[in-house]
């Protein structure tokens, strides 16, 4: 999936899910790793990273 793809996902389930947002992600992720699906789990691992990145404290 393209970067801008996985901010969109990521951005799009920080909104509908605020600080679960993460965490969903995560699930997700392990569910598709267990189904075989490592693709598909990879790129939910990448949405993980980004929401983590935009829920980081920003400084400046």
């Amino acid at each position: 999936m393209e970067p801008s793809k996985v901010m969109d996902y990521a951005r799009a389930l920080f909104e509908a899910h605020g600080d679960k947002a993460e965490a969903e992600a995560a699930q997700k992720a392990a569910t598709l790793e267990a189904q075989g699906e490592a693709a598909q789990a990879d790129t939910w691992r990448k949405v993980q990273a980004a929401i983590k990145e935009m829920r980081a404290p920003h400084q400046g």
